[in-house]
């Protein structure tokens, strides 16, 4: 299935995506697609009333909607960092031996369409296309990688918007580099697991106003989605619902010389393999 949530800011309601032309209303059986919904079995309770409407043809054929995160607002959004080779190379930093863990504030989440923000302050706004993790159930001390096969409910495109001068050059962690307003774009659907045939072989791409700034592929990740959802199990409870962002290839401003960094105006477009695609304006501060 191909979960999305589409309308107003707040008001998004959820459907299941049948082609790039319609889809599924599920508003009259499920309130939302949030934590309550994946840590009560939602996905396999809708699955075949997806299957059944889809077959009657009770199909909407989409009109304009805007498309709003395919997840409600999640208990926490955990990122990966340096997690491709080449991006560590690309940044000056060393490969880590284990996944590098920080946070970003879960009101970073806006649809995969909607305007990036740049904060006040901001004077090296950044971009990195990232495989996004959904988790669906409630997750601690798993026994194997293995098992976080079961846990994952699915996969989502994000843009993890980065301020570098707020998260490199301000002291502290990283959080305050990664968690101004609008700085997680996501979707525009949620891919379940069985809809990805291969999650470590997923083409990936960003343009910035239509160069192309990073190609990779999923492959290359030093760390997989299943070793990273053991690894964390092991430091805290994943909750249903939550976010995990995996870490982005080369390709990102910070990389470049002269280094490149997002300004008022600039359009970015972003996608993966089986999961869409997503653009963005960018806009100056309040």
């Amino acid at each position: 299935m191909y979960l999305m949530r589409i309308g107003a800011p707040g008001a998004e309601k959820p459907v299941a995506r049948v082609d790039d032309t319609t889809y599924v209303d599920l508003s009259d059986i499920v309130d939302d697609f949030d934590e309550a919904f994946f840590g009560s079995g939602g996905l396999a309770r809708i699955a075949p009333v997806v299957a059944e409407r889809t077959e009657a043809g009770q199909v909407t054929p989409f009109s304009g909607e805007r498309i709003g995160a395919p997840i409600a607002r999640p208990h926490q959004i955990l990122c990966i960092g340096l997690n491709y080779r080449d991006h560590a190379a690309e940044t000056g930093q060393a490969v880590p031996d284990e996944p590098i863990l920080f946070t970003k504030s879960p009101n970073t989440l806006v649809g995969p369409n909607d305007d990036v923000r740049i904060p006040r302050g901001s004077t090296k706004p950044d971009w990195e296309i990232e495989l996004g993790i959904v988790i669906g159930r409630r997750t601690s001390y798993l026994d194997s990688v293995e098992q976080a096969r079961d846990a994952i409910a699915g996969y989502v495109v994000v843009n993890d918007v980065s301020e570098r001068y707020f998260q490199m050059e301000r002291g502290g962690q990283w959080s305050k580099g990664k968690s101004a307003e609008t700085f997680n774009p996501a979707g525009p659907w949620l891919a379940t697991t069985d809809e990805i045939s291969d999650v470590l072989n997923l083409d990936m791409w960003l343009d910035l106003n239509g160069e192309r700034r990073q190609t990779g592929n999923t492959k290359t990740m030093i760390f997989d989605p299943y070793f990273i959802v053991h690894h964390l199990s092991q430091f805290m409870v994943l909750e249903p619902g939550d976010l995990i962002n995996t870490g982005t290839p080369p390709g990102v401003g910070m990389g470049f010389r002269p280094q490149v960094w997002l300004q008022p105006g600039d359009v970015i477009e972003l996608g993966i393999d089986g999961l869409g695609s997503q653009r963005q304006n960018v806009i100056g501060p309040r």
